[in-house]
C-alpha cells in the first residue's frame, strides 16, 4: 500500500501520476491524501483515481496555517492521518512525496529487496536532480544506510516496532536509527532504469538557507554528537552560498537547543551517538595509514 500526500502540488501532481502509472509493479492500493490544497491537485488525483479502481482519494480536514509546514512534519503527519483511514491488509506501507518522477521499476526493486532481505526494515530509491548548470540528472547525495524522506517503503513487523514515528524534524533519520536500534536494516537501492526525479529539490521551495537552517534544526532533533555537528559544519562550507550556509546550519542546531525543542528518545539518541562515534573512529583508523606513508615519503 502506497499513501501519497500532496498540498497545492498541481504543478508536479500530472507527472507523479503518470510515473506511477507506468509502474512495472503497481502497489495493490494507492492512497492520494490531499491535505488542504487550494489549487487544482485534488481534481488531478479525483481524475486519475476515477480510471483505475486500485486508487483511492481522501481528503484530510482543514487545518489552521501554519508558518513551517515541513518543520511540523506536515508530510508525515498526512501520511499517519491516511494510514488511520484505510482498512485494508498491508506487508509493506509506503510514505511517499508527490513532487517526484518515479522511476518505472521503484517498486519491483524495492519489492525484490524486502523478499531477498529478511532484516530489511525501511528502504526506498536514490533521488536525483536537474543539474542547474549542465541540465542533466545528479544523483542527490545519500548514503546506502539512510532512506530518503521522499521514499519510504516499511515492512510492517518495522513499522509497528518504531511506532509511532515522532512528528518533528528529523523524523526520517529518528525512524532508521530505531530501526537500527531493533535490529533491522534501512537501505537505499538504485534501480535498473535510474533514479527517481526529485522536481523540486530539498531547498528549492523557500530557500537553501532555510533548508540549512532546517538541518541544523534537525541535528539536534536527533540528538547528533556535538562532534558529528561541528564536523558536519565544516563540510557545509562547500555547499552554496557559501559559508552561510554552514553559519545557516550550525545557528538552526543551536537555536533548537535554547529552545529545547522536541527530540528523539534518549535511548534513540545514545543509540545514534554511538553509530556517529563508531563511524569517527572508523574514518580516523582508514586516514592514519596515509599519514604514515606521507610521513615516510
Amino acid at each position: 500500500m502506497c499513501i501519497v500526500s500532496f498540498l497545492n502540488e498541481a504543478k508536479h501532481l500530472g507527472t507523479f501520476l503518470e510515473s506511477m502509472d507506468r509502474q512495472l509493479r503497481f502497489p495493490d492500493l494507492l492512497v492520494l491524501v490531499d491535505d488542504g490544497s487550494s489549487d487544482a491537485s485534488p481534481e488531478i488525483a479525483r481524475e486519475f483515481a476515477a480510471r483505475r479502481e486500485d486508487v483511492r482519494v481522501l481528503r484530510r480536514p482543514p487545518r489552521p496555517a501554519e508558518r513551517d509546514r515541513l518543520a511540523q512534519a506536515g508530510e508525515l503527519r498526512a501520511f499517519q492521518w491516511g494510514l488511520e483511514q484505510v482498512d485494508a491488509p498491508w506487508d509493506v506501507v509506503v510514505k511517499m512525496d508527490a513532487d517526484l518522477q518515479l522511476s518505472s521499476d521503484l517498486f519491483q526493486t524495492i519489492e525484490r529487496a524486502f523478499l531477498g532481505k529478511p532484516t530489511l526494515g525501511i528502504a526506498g530509491g536514490y533521488l536525483a536532480v536537474v543539474d542547474e548548470r549542465s541540465g542533466r540528472l545528479r544523483r542527490e547525495p545519500c548514503v546506502r544506510h539512510h532512506v530518503r524522506g521522499p521514499t519510504k517503503f516499511y515492512r510492517r513487523a518495522c513499522f509497528e516496532q518504531i511506532s509511532p514515528i515522532p512528528a518533528f524534524l528529523g523524523w526520517d533519520t529518528i525512524d532508521e536509527i530505531t530501526a537500527r536500534m531493533r535490529g533491522w536494516n534501512a537501505i537505499s537501492f538504485a534501480c535498473p532504469q535510474g533514479d527517481t526525479v526529485h522536481l523540486r529539490p530539498t531547498g528549492q521551495a523557500d530557500g537553501r538557507l532555510r533548508a540549512q537552517y532546517r538541518w541544523g534544526h534537525c541535528a539536534y532533533g536527533i540528538g547528533q554528537h556535538p562532534l558529528w555537528v561541528l564536523l558536519s559544519t565544516g563540510r557545509r562550507m562547500r555547499d552554496r552560498p557559501r559559508g552561510l550556509g554552514s553559519l545557516a546550519f550550525l545557528t538552526g542546531w543551536m537555536m533548537a537547543a535554547v529552545r529545547r525543542h522536541q527530540r528523539a528518545a534518549p535511548a534513540v539518541r545514545a543509540f545514534g551517538r554511538s553509530e556517529q562515534l563508531t563511524e569517527l573512529r572508523r574514518r580516523a583508523r582508514a586516514l592514519a595509514p596515509r599519514r604514515r606513508s606521507e610521513v615516510a615519503f
